[in-house]
């Protein structure tokens, strides 16, 4: 999708050249019908504001860090950032977990997003969540 996205022409500001209104209304048309097949009502209150706010949910539970997730929706203050990220605990968290020995192995666990949880036996436990 990255390189569909490298693809396109360069000669504007925006990826889409389209007017919001048109989007907007494309949405919900598409967001109607997916309901109505779905027979699922409750698909009918997700809006764009819906994504934006569990984007900056799912970000803050996977970094912990509410300054990143302030800078990633652009916002010049903390307080509306704490609007959009609901501070949930997530009780049920689901890891892999990796044993790494070596140096070699200890570097691509990082390298594939791994996080560092204790050294035991002389080995270094790693985990990531699913």
């Amino acid at each position: 999708m990255i390189d569909m996205l490298n693809g396109l022409p360069k000669d504007s500001q925006r990826v889409f050249n389209a007017i919001t209104d048109s989007m907007r209304k494309s949405y919900q048309l598409q967001r109607k019908r997916i309901a109505a097949k779905l027979q699922n009502p409750r698909l009918l209150q997700i809006t764009f504001h819906t994504f934006r706010h569990w984007k900056a949910t799912m970000e803050y539970h996977k970094t912990r860090d509410i300054l990143h997730v302030m800078q990633l929706l652009g916002h010049r203050n903390i307080k509306n950032t704490l609007l959009y990220t609901q501070l949930v605990d997530f009780k049920d968290d689901e890891y892999v977990a990796r044993v790494a020995s070596s140096e070699k192995a200890v570097c691509e666990l990082v390298e594939a997003g791994f996080e560092y949880v204790c050294d035991h036996n002389g080995s270094k436990i790693f985990r990531k969540r699913k």
